[in-house]
């Protein structure tokens, strides 16, 4: 059903840009064809995590006029929460390697700097 769709769209695209004995209906203001580069755009960041972890931490050194050893069931929480956290985030990577997927800008950049597209409209 979507071959369909994608078949239905290039019809109409060629009936517009069609020069049957008048001036084409459609006409691009750019030429039609692929750019060498993609837009820098950054990935978007991640929740914060061990936030809570982090507020029972400075509640503690608040109340126990920031001495570390008062606080160092809190402490030794915090820092295996951000031990997970990092195990996760680099675990998570890993997966994205593996699977696939979208290629970051810079990536795509060099690749199509090395393979770049034919300069002529098809």
């Amino acid at each position: 059903m979507a071959a369909q769709g994608g078949v239905l769209f290039q019809e109409k695209v060629s009936r517009l840009l069609n020069r049957q004995g008048r001036t084409p209906d459609l006409k691009p203001n750019r030429p039609l064809v692929l750019r060498d580069a993609v837009a820098d755009r950054r990935p978007p960041k991640g929740e914060a995590t061990c936030i809570t972890e982090m507020s029972v931490l400075m509640a503690c050194w608040k109340q126990n006029n920031f001495m570390d050893n008062m606080c160092s069931n809190q402490i030794s929480s915090f820092y295996t929460c951000v031990a997970k956290a990092q195990v996760a985030v680099k675990n998570k990577s890993e997966q994205s390697n593996i699977q696939g997927g979208r290629l970051p800008p810079k990536q795509a950049n060099t690749l199509l700097r090395r393979y770049p597209n034919l300069q002529t409209e098809i």
